[in-house]
Formats: structure tokens, C-alpha cells, sequence
């Protein structure tokens, strides 16, 4: 069941069209459903993460950040106006969205990935959002969600020690942020927030430093999206609902902690 499921994440094909040699196709639908609703696809992501990091393979040296556009299918659209629930328990499922991640745009339906991603080009966590929204305000919800337990007990890790990422990610909240929490962070500032800051004088705050050797690293988060979107059901958005699609990046998630 577990091979249907990823053999469908890797191909994109239709549920139905999944060989008969992984069973009943509507199991593998449903409990990769139930998993995504449930949070069992998280728990397992968080786990192979805690594993690593008491093996000491996380590299927290630079986390970097940056976000991904993929076209929905038409098949992605008309989603229920009404709330999904599961059959079972009778609750939301964890990763639901009102809007169902779903943006319009002159291309047509779009949905963004935004992931924070370790030095050794693993997803440290995944957020889904509709195409058009911005990268800036998803930088503390992304972090948020970067919690790494403790094979001992304790508190998870939470903090990397440093942060990269690109111009997008620019903007007094977000450095007043890392700043809050004593994260070095590496990004750019835009031609106009400069000029902006100058023009306000000494209200307008100090430079904000940047290190271009360090920057260079930002294409490890490249590296880690391309390898999630080498999975065809991840580049293209086919399932209906959001909670659904971000379990099956979860599911892409896992795939590189268990390789390395």
C-alpha cells in the first residue's frame, strides 16, 4: 500500500490507474487520506528528522528558505464550499484551508510551496499557500513550524544559526523577528527599502549587514525544491484539497531524510 502511494507521488497518475500489483487502488486514496487529515504523514516526517539530528546529520549552519509555484490541474478544482471531514472522527483535518491553497492568476490556478531547508538539501518544514500570496509574510509561519524533537525529551529544536534567503524575504517585520530570536540571517535588501531607510535618516535604522559568500549558499533550498518537484504529483497540484496536497509534500519530504 505504502509503494502505491509513493508510486503514484512519483508518476502523478490518476488513483485509479495505480497497477493492480499495489492492491486495491481506492485503499491506497483513502489511507494516504486519512494519513494527510490526521497528521500521521507530519509525525513520521518529524521523526526521521529527530533520528538524524541525535546522529548529528542536520545541518543547522545555514537554513535556507524560498518558496515554489505549481499549476493545479483542473482536476484540483471544484473542492465542496462546505468544511471536509473524516468519516472516523468527525473533526478538520489538520491542514485544512478555507481557501483550499488555491490561487488565481493569468496562467489559471496556481498553489506555492514555501519550505525551510537544512545545508544538506533536506525540507526542515512545508507550507502551502494559494500562488499569489507573498513570500515575507510566510517567513515566521515557516519557521514556526521548524520543530525537530529531542531523542532525550526537552524542548525540540526550533532555532537554526543562520538563515538565508532572497529579496522577497525582506522586510522590517521579518528581521525584527530574527532578530527576537537571535537568528543570523543572510538577506538581501531591495533597492527601494534602502533608499527608503536613507531617506528616514537616523530613524530609518542601521545597514542591514549582508555577506555575499554566504548568500551563495541560498541554492542548497534551490536544490532541495528541485528534488521535491521531481515528484510529478508534487510539480503538478492534482488533489482537490489543500490538506491532501500538503500531505503529499510531506510525503515528498520524507523520501530525502530516509535516502541520507
Amino acid at each position: 500500500m505504502i509503494n502505491g502511494i509513493l508510486f503514484r507521488q512519483r508518476t502523478g497518475i490518476p488513483w485509479r490507474d495505480l497497477p493492480t500489483r499495489f492492491g486495491k487502488w481506492k485503499t491506497c486514496h483513502d489511507r494516504h487520506r486519512r494519513w494527510s487529515a490526521d497528521g500521521t504523514w507530519e509525525n513520521v516526517l518529524r521523526a526521521v528528522q529527530t533520528d538524524a539530528d541525535a546522529e548529528e546529520r542536520i545541518d543547522w549552519s545555514m537554513v535556507g528558505i524560498d518558496s515554489t509555484t505549481c499549476r493545479a490541474h483542473q482536476h484540483a478544482a471544484g473542492a465542496r464550499r462546505r468544511p471536509p471531514r473524516i468519516p472516523r472522527k468527525r473533526v478538520l483535518p489538520a491542514q485544512h484551508r478555507p481557501d483550499e491553497a488555491l490561487g488565481r492568476s493569468r496562467g489559471g490556478l496556481t498553489t506555492k510551496t514555501h519550505l525551510a531547508g537544512d545545508g544538506g538539501c533536506r525540507p526542515l518544514a512545508v507550507l502551502i499557500t494559494p500562488g499569489q500570496w507573498g513570500d515575507a509574510p510566510q517567513l515566521i509561519p515557516v519557521l514556526e513550524r521548524v520543530r525537530v524533537r529531542r531523542p532525550g525529551g526537552g524542548h525540540p529544536r526550533t532555532r537554526p544559526d543562520h538563515l538565508s534567503g532572497d529579496k522577497a524575504y525582506s522586510s522590517r517585520p521579518n528581521r525584527r523577528y530574527l532578530r527576537r530570536r537571535r537568528i543570523k540571517h543572510t538577506i538581501p535588501e531591495p533597492r527601494n527599502q534602502r533608499a527608503s531607510r536613507q531617506h528616514r535618516g537616523s530613524r530609518g535604522g542601521r545597514p542591514t549587514g549582508f555577506d555575499k559568500s554566504l548568500h551563495k549558499r541560498r541554492n542548497e533550498v534551490e536544490r532541495t525544491i528541485n528534488a521535491l518537484k521531481g515528484f510529478r504529483a508534487v510539480a503538478t497540484r492534482f488533489d482537490k484539497r489543500a490538506y491532501i496536497f500538503h500531505g503529499t509534500v510531506t510525503v515528498a519530504a520524507i523520501r530525502p531524510w530516509l535516502r541520507s
